[in-house]
């Protein structure tokens, strides 16, 4: 059975255009997994869903660098949370391996969990996360400023 896509809502950006970018590549590869579902062929399921994994694993690491940088307070809890759902999903990953389907199951949690985890636990990073990227941005404006090149074309 063939489910509605998930469909990227403007609700769902937090305003930081990379992690956005993110995100909606995640909801990307949840709708090509139900394709592969739906096409019945276990080894583009399989193929799908381990890049599903690989780029959501690399999204998480990028996210909690970013929060670190940030000095965000709720960086070490906000990995856990990223810890907890690839564990969950290796689970389905070992389940769709030993010839389970696993499809709508697994296409309900991850359509769910990515909104909910935006909604929630990303919305909580975003304010540290974009007033660090601020700062930077302004202390490199402030170091260009500063060098001879600029006060050289200041006189």
């Amino acid at each position: 059975m063939h489910r509605v896509p998930f469909i990227w809502s403007s609700d769902l950006d937090t305003g930081i255009d990379v992690i956005d970018q993110h995100h909606r590549r995640i909801a990307d590869y949840i709708n090509a997994l139900e394709v592969a579902n739906a096409s019945g062929n276990r080894n583009e399921v399989g193929n799908t869903l381990d890049e599903l994994v690989d780029y959501t694993v690399s999204h998480f690491a990028f996210e909690e660098s970013l929060q670190e940088e940030a000095g965000y307070a709720f960086c070490k809890p906000h990995k856990r949370v990223h810890e907890l759902f690839v564990r969950r999903v290796n689970e389905y990953v070992e389940r769709h391996r030993a010839g389970e389907d696993i499809g709508a199951e697994l296409y309900k949690l991850l359509s769910t969990w990515l909104v909910n985890h935006i909604k929630r636990d990303d919305a909580d990073y975003v304010a540290a996360v974009k007033a660090n990227m601020i700062g930077i941005i302004a202390e490199k404006r402030e170091r260009k400023d500063t060098g001879w090149f600029s006060r050289f074309f200041r006189r």
